[in-house]
This record gives C-alpha cells, structure tokens and sequence, in this order.
C-alpha cells in the first residue's frame, strides 16, 4: 500500500462533520492542502456561527443546521470524534460509496517518510495523566516530543507543522486516543501501545461492551514493539491476544504487585522493569521509586502508580533508559481535578477528582481513601452503580448527591449501604456545590476525606467537569474564608 502525500489530497472535495476543535483543524489543515471542504454541523449556536465566518473568510464552505445530508460531490467524509457511526450522514456516506474517516487517520496517512514515532495510550480511565508521564518521560531523556491527541492538541496541527519555521522535528509522539478516534482510524500503526483498562463506558455511541473493547483494541494493530497490558485487567490482555501486530511485537504486563518476566511492577516501594532486561527470567531493573510519581502531592493513589507504570513500560519500549523514567516521573505534575489536594481543615482533607466522570473512575478515586464523604452524581450516560457501591460501601461515612440522576446512585447506596448517610439535593443548578460541600463537612470527621468523585458526566449542571471541580474548589475555599 502506497503511503499517501499531501499533494493527495489537492483538488479532493472533502465533507469535514463537526464544527468543533478537531473539526475546525481537519478543515483548515485539509484546506491547506487544496482540498476543496465542507464542513457540516447539525447545530447553529452563536458560537458556532462565529466559527463559521472565521473559516468561510478563509474560503472554507460551511453549512450550519444541516449535519445529516452529504454534499454533492463529496469523495471523503472526515468526522469529529463525537459523531456517532450510525449517523444519518455516514450511512448516506456508506450508499454513495465514500470513506468515512477522523482526523487521527488524517495525520497518520500524512505523516511523512521519516515522521516521529507514535507511542498510543487508550484505556476507560487514565489516558491523559499517563501520556503526559509519558511525555515527562520521553523529555527527561532527551527527546523531542510533546503529548497529542485526545488530550486537546490536535495531531493533525503536529504532523502537518513538523520542522516547519526551522522547529526541530519530533523524535517520538506521546498520543492518547480516544475509542472514538480508534474507531476511524483503521490505518493506525503505533510504535508500541497501552490499553490502560476496560469498563462500561460510553456504550450509547458504541452500542456494545463488545463494540467498545473492540475499538479500544485497534490500537494494538500493527505496533512494532510492545503492546502493553494491564496484568489486573484481563481484558485488556485478551485485545493483545486478538491483535495482529509486527514479527517480534512483545506483549509487556504492568502489575501493582511484583512482576514477572516481562512485566514492570512495584517492589517494596520501587518500580522495577523486568521485560525490558538482558535476562528478564532473573534481572530486574530499578526505575524509580513510588513517592518520585508527582512528588510533594501525597502519597499517589494506586491508579497512577499504574499509570507511571504503563507510562515507564511505553518509554523502556522506545529505548529510554531508567534515570530518564525516574526523572520524567519527578517532573511531571497531575492536572487540575484529578485527584487535587484542595484544603485540609480541621483535621478533614478535600479532594477534587471531578475527573472521575464514570463508575470506573470514581472506584479508583474511592479506593485511594479509607474514610470518605463522598459527593457524587450527575449524568450517568446509561451506568448502574451497584458494584460501585458494593466494593466501596466500607469506606463510606457518608454520601452527599447531586445532579439529575443521582437517584441511581441512592438506590444502589439503599440496597448495598443502607446504613451509610446519605443526603440528597434536590437540585440540578450550579449553587448546588456550596450546598453539597457544607453538607459534606457535617457529615465529616477528623481523619476523614471529602472527595469529589461523581462517577457521572457533568453536563446537567455544568459546562464540563472542569467547571465542577472549579465550583468545588471555590466551596471549599468559601468554608476557609468563613472559618479562618
């Protein structure tokens, strides 16, 4: 298979669907390259309108209301992330015989004969916090590379800016990917790659658990290296045993516990890499230690220990040597709501991981802590909550519930907690987080953890969970200001 040019692509009509971050990219990019584009959008908000003047001053048609029907002409559809496969537009697409095809796709056939490596990061929870260690990582040794993708940079911009304006090329690319954007993407071909775990997620856009762990899994097609795995999470194994990769690929383990040959793990407080050792049946290799994962931030939550361990396993595939793993792990600081340290007062520490926006996530936040208040609810997006509640019903001290579907949440709190306290807000608007947060310090005792997991989407109440997280934090500062 020839790999494609940007000369390809000039003179092609091209349909872009989606007026969004990735969209507008795609379109600019594309347009860029002499394709003549559409770009196609169902809404017609004022600041999609304002979108829309920027990119027809810019000679690009687009036509707003309209996202079901697909111009004439149209040779190649490529689609924003959120759209989904079932879209009135892709099945029209389908009949006329046109790819459809994401941005990530885009990049990848552009790339280039001597482009940067991909390292891929999937998984239900964990991606952007593991490719930005990855990224911390990569750096501490020397290279040139930044974090792309799903993360918020779109990889299209990357590959078509390298070296330009004298810029020193990339040498690797740290890339977290979407299920979304693994489903369009088919030509994929990552260096090495990680599928950090698997849960129900976001199964209304693909239909199925089944469907779902299938995308995920593309990532492991045609990697070259390794394909890492979660040894916790069996499933994510399984996707390396279904995936047809390069001759020599190695499937490599991440373990909270001592690894085997071929795994990185975590011994008596060390991370230690055994796949990537001269004679991995009796070597093993020190990275780092646990406390150098985002120092002077506490004592890091099992989940990203895993992921610096997923992170560690990915960079030792490119060849990065132990002292840049500890080094990148020193370096790099968590984002804002994940897991952040907000406040200790009188004796009860305040934890935001708004992040946490389904039931895996929220498990893993929950598990960091041994007494919680915890402040939950929001859009579940189709989860149950009962095996939520059952593994993490001990550590409980108390509930405070929020948001449109938080009744899920009670009931499974009824039928697996019934003693654990639980108060219930009756309300979808914003001001309902000083509320939940003075609510959540009653019912709280020194030693314990008020901790902002919702296990659900934020959009009932706030424009995303950033939003939310702010709102918490500026609650918890409204109890500082009044109590001090």
């Amino acid at each position: 298979m020839t790999t494609p040019s940007p000369a390809d692509f000039a003179g092609q009509h091209i349909t872009v669907a989606g007026l969004g971050v990735s969209g507008i990219s795609a379109a600019r990019a594309l347009a860029g390259l002499g394709a003549h584009v559409t770009v196609v959008d169902g809404g017609d908000s004022e600041k999609q309108q304002a979108a829309a003047r920027e990119l027809e001053a810019e000679g690009i048609t687009v036509r707003l209301g309209d996202g079901a029907t697909l111009p004439a002409g149209t040779g190649l559809v490529v689609t924003s992330p959120g759209w989904k496969p079932d879209s009135p537009l892709f099945a029209a697409a389908a009949e006329a015989g046109v790819d459809v095809v994401g941005d990530v796709e885009i990049a990848w056939r552009l790339r280039g004969p001597d482009a940067a490596a991909w390292l891929g990061v999937t998984g239900t929870n964990g991606k952007t916090t593991t490719v930005r260690m990855l990224a911390s990582i990569l750096a501490a040794e020397g290279l040139h590379t930044t974090a792309v993708g799903n993360i918020g940079t779109p990889i299209i911009d990357v590959v078509l800016g390298q070296g330009k304006d004298g810029e020193r090329p990339y040498d690797v690319l740290a890339v977290e990917l979407s299920s979304y954007q693994l489903h369009w993407a088919p030509s994929l071909r990552a260096h090495s790659a990680v599928v950090l775990n698997l849960a129900p997620d976001h199964l209304d856009w693909h239909g199925s658990m089944q469907a779902y762990a299938a995308d995920k899994g593309r990532i492991y097609e045609g990697n070259t290296v390794a394909c890492v795995y979660n040894v916790a999470d069996k499933a994510t194994e399984d996707l390396v045993r279904e995936a047809d990769v390069e001759e020599g690929c190695r499937a490599i383990g991440f373990t909270l516990g001592t690894p085997g040959p071929s795994q990185l793990g975590v011994v008596e407080g060390i991370l230690v890499d055994r796949a990537f050792v001269e004679n991995r049946q009796q070597q093993a290799q020190e990275l780092a230690e646990v406390s150098d994962i985002a120092p002077g931030s506490g004592t890091p939550a099992p989940h990203n220990i895993a992921n610096a361990l997923a992170a560690a396993a990915l960079a030792r595939a490119f060849g990065v040597r132990p002292a840049a793993v500890r080094d990148g792990l020193r370096a790099f600081h968590p984002e804002a709501h994940r897991i952040q340290h907000i406040a200790d007062l009188e004796g009860v520490t305040y934890i935001d991981d708004s992040k946490a926006t389904n039931t895996h996530a929220a498990e893993a936040s929950l598990a960091a802590y041994e007494h919680i208040v915890w402040i939950a609810g929001g859009l579940a997006k189709g989860a149950t909550f009962d095996e939520l509640v059952q593994k993490s019903a001990a550590r409980l001290r108390g509930v405070v519930l929020i948001g449109a579907d938080r009744a899920l949440i009670r009931e499974a709190l009824a039928r697996h907690a019934p003693d654990v306290p639980v108060v219930d807000l009756d309300r979808t608007d914003t001001g309902a987080m000083p509320e939940a947060v003075r609510e959540a310090t009653r019912l709280a005792e020194p030693g314990d953890t008020v901790l902002l997991a919702p296990a659900c989407a934020s959009m009932d109440m706030f424009v995303n969970y950033n939003k939310r997280g702010e709102a918490f934090a500026d609650a918890v500062g409204e109890l500082t200001a009044r109590d001090h």
